[in-house]
């Protein structure tokens, strides 16, 4: 493919959150670079979740309700293309949409913001980091996440786990104002943000190790959804592409469409993708909310067979109860 966009001008869709302004310039910039004399222009869409950022998410519908008005717009030809955070977008795209790219990964991993008085602790013990279960008993912590939540009591049943929702900024605000000892936070948000310095926080963290503390599927990744069969826009697009993350996504989403799982289901994943040995390895696992009952299974084969890999977990999940753990989620 040439460096020659097919089209000189896109108007790229983002919400208005920081974080989404964030990751969207990201694009737009390396959308440039790849594409000498390309025009990006930038059109914020609010969406129902931004409208009720004080409702907890299954509340308000779910996933969807930060992507519905962006793919509305996209339907209507309102813009060329929108950038999601690919773990807002459900596993199968609305008629004529599709996602043109995936751009690289960043980090899928979560990670733990320590209280201002808990980072002094950790300041006197000359320490950058605490492992999460050296938190102090009954600790509070704070997330939105019911797949968060479920981790943390399953190897923490004494921490009193909270909501607390907002943007990113808002919720380290809340950190101290509504007295938390932690919260929890993708890693990938606070990179593309800034608020990280040589890959360690500004402040010390909570480490919660993404081997046993298992992503939500598509974390950290990015897609660019746009109309199907709009060449001009696609080809462009295309540049982005990773193989590697487009392969990891495609199972983690696999293992979603299996399970028929909502943002009501505790359900993490984990990929390691090898493209030169051209293998793709995936753990997930599924929790009750109370973090008391949890299944997990692996698999690994060629990464071209990402989206059978995951089926193939997706079915041994169910074979080891977590049709029942998603019921007893939902009811």
């Amino acid at each position: 493919m040439s460096g020659a966009p097919s089209t000189s001008k896109l108007v790229m869709g983002t919400r208005g959150s920081p974080l989404a302004l964030a990751q969207s310039r990201q694009v737009a910039a390396a959308l440039q670079q790849a594409h000498p004399g390309l025009q990006v222009e930038e059109r914020i869409i609010r969406t129902t979740g931004d409208r009720q950022q004080g409702q907890p998410l299954p509340a308000i519908g779910g996933k969807g309700v930060f992507t519905l008005e962006i793919e509305q717009a996209l339907l209507g030809g309102e813009i060329d293309f929108a950038v999601h955070s690919l773990k807002d977008l459900p596993p199968d795209s609305p008629p004529g949409l599709c996602i043109g790219a995936i751009p690289q990964r960043a980090s899928a991993a979560d990670v733990g913001v320590l209280s201002s008085r808990l980072r002094r602790v950790t300041q006197q013990q000359q320490s950058n980091s605490v492992q999460w279960p050296e938190l102090p008993p009954r600790a509070r912590v704070g997330t939105s996440s019911l797949r968060r939540r479920a981790q943390l009591l399953h190897g923490r049943p004494d921490l009193q786990v909270e909501d607390i929702r907002g943007n990113v900024g808002t919720r380290l605000r809340k950190l101290d104002e509504e007295n938390f000892d932690a919260i929890v936070l993708a890693e990938a948000g606070l990179q593309r943000l800034g608020l990280l310095d040589g890959g360690s926080l500004l402040f010390p963290l909570l480490n919660l190790g993404e081997e046993e503390f298992l992503p939500a599927p598509g974390q950290g990744a990015l897609a660019l959804e746009a109309r199907a069969g709009d060449w001009a826009v696609l080809d462009c697009l295309q540049r982005l592409e990773d193989a590697a993350t487009r392969a990891a996504v495609t199972a983690e989403r696999a293992v979603v469409r299996g399970l028929e799982a909502g943002c009501t289901t505790p359900l993490g994943t984990r990929t390691v993708v090898k493209l030169d040995e051209g293998h793709l390895a995936l753990q997930a696992v599924v929790l009750s909310p109370d973090g008391r009952n949890r299944v997990a299974a692996n698999g690994s084969g060629r990464f071209d067979q990402a989206e059978a890999i995951g089926q193939s977990i997706a079915e041994k999940l169910v074979q080891r109860g977590a049709r029942e753990l998603i019921a007893f989620n939902e009811s």
